[in-house]
């Protein structure tokens, strides 16, 4: 399952959205914090949208890292953050600003929370 996921600031455009979404490639699904799942930049977005708990990226480990999205989320990257978590796979692309949106590709077998361990 390859997951584009999405940081948006507030001022965030349906036009930076799909310039992401067109530079990312294609994807099974976006990843985004629930708190902006509701933004406007999203609306009429054609690949699935998984909204995620601030609480499922915190402690997230990503290799980019801004201070200011640490102290307010725990996590290095919300986009790095939401793709890791919603893909249950390795980044293929690290985070890339386009604007006032963030993104980030991964991918892998599907949610880290809904995957079943072989016994």
């Amino acid at each position: 399952m390859r997951v584009i996921g999405l940081g948006l600031a507030s001022r965030a455009t349906a036009a930076e959205v799909r310039a992401a979404l067109a530079a990312a490639g294609p994807a099974d699904l976006l990843a985004t914090l629930d708190s902006r799942a509701g933004h406007p930049a999203l609306v009429g977005v054609a690949v699935p949208l998984r909204a995620l708990p601030e609480q499922a990226l915190h402690g997230v480990a990503t290799p980019s890292r801004s201070d200011r999205i640490f102290a307010r989320f725990g996590c290095g990257s919300v986009a790095e953050a939401a793709a890791l978590v919603a893909s249950g796979g390795p980044l293929l692309t690290r985070r890339q600003t386009i604007g006032s949106v963030t993104w980030a590709l991964a991918e892998g077998p599907g949610p880290i929370q809904n995957r079943t361990t072989p016994e």
